[in-house]
């Protein structure tokens, strides 16, 4: 949820430094110069690509897991919205969709734990089998929250799938079903991912550039 800090991407099995590791920003497209919102990209660390061959994994995995019974998918705004659409287009199970937006107080960069909801659900969640769908997890404080009000409304099932998750940046532990890529300590954006709220629209993930990193990261 937060953003502080990359390290390999792994594909939930394989580290992300030994696969296709870091590599300089391209264009879109990769021919003509870079935009205005590329130059914001100091590394690319997992292209379209490998982001799109991982979704579709991923949703053929929960497809198999939840044959027979309808799934009720609840993305965690903003950040998550992109893999939501992605995901929820590569599976092949009924589901529903629902929203979640919610604020931790703290550093710009970091998460205490204390969270506001901003958005609540729409959909009763009682009796339901609910995948909870987050764009990234750091130190798991503010999921960790979200898992408890979610639960204490009686689902029949309740899992995470996360896009990308950082392990050295854990403070407290989450059961995280689903995980696309295990990233290092760095600053991400792209695919959702933002730095104060630009380059969500990129089709991959990069890490932002070192020039515009904030103070203390």
């Amino acid at each position: 949820m937060s953003n502080t800090g990359p390290e390999s991407t792994v594909p939930a099995a394989a580290s992300a430094e030994r696969g296709a590791g870091l590599r300089p920003a391209v264009a879109f497209g990769g021919v003509g110069p870079e935009t205005e919102l590329e130059r914001g990209v100091g590394e690319v660390l997992i292209d379209e690509d490998r982001l799109q061959e991982r979704i579709r994994e991923l949703g053929r995995e929960i497809s198999s897991d939840y044959a027979g019974r309808e799934l009720l998918l609840v993305g965690v705004l903003k950040g998550a919205v992109f893999f939501m659409a992605d995901l929820m287009r590569s599976m092949s199970v009924p589901c529903e969709i629902d929203f979640m937006a919610i604020s931790s107080y703290g550093a710009a960069t970091d998460s205490s734990g204390v969270v506001r909801i901003l958005k609540d659900l729409d959909i009763n969640i009682e009796g339901r089998h609910v995948l909870v769908v987050e764009d990234i997890i750091d130190s798991g404080l503010t999921l960790s929250y979200l898992l408890r009000n979610l639960e204490s409304r009686e689902p029949a099932s309740l899992e995470i799938c996360a896009l990308l998750t950082k392990p050295e940046r854990r403070e407290i532990d989450v059961p995280v079903r689903y995980v696309g890529f295990e990233i290092p300590n760095r600053f991400v954006i792209g695919y959702g991912l933002d730095f104060a709220e630009r380059y969500r629209n990129l089709p991959y993930v990069g890490v932002l550039h070192p020039d515009l990193m904030p103070e203390g990261v």
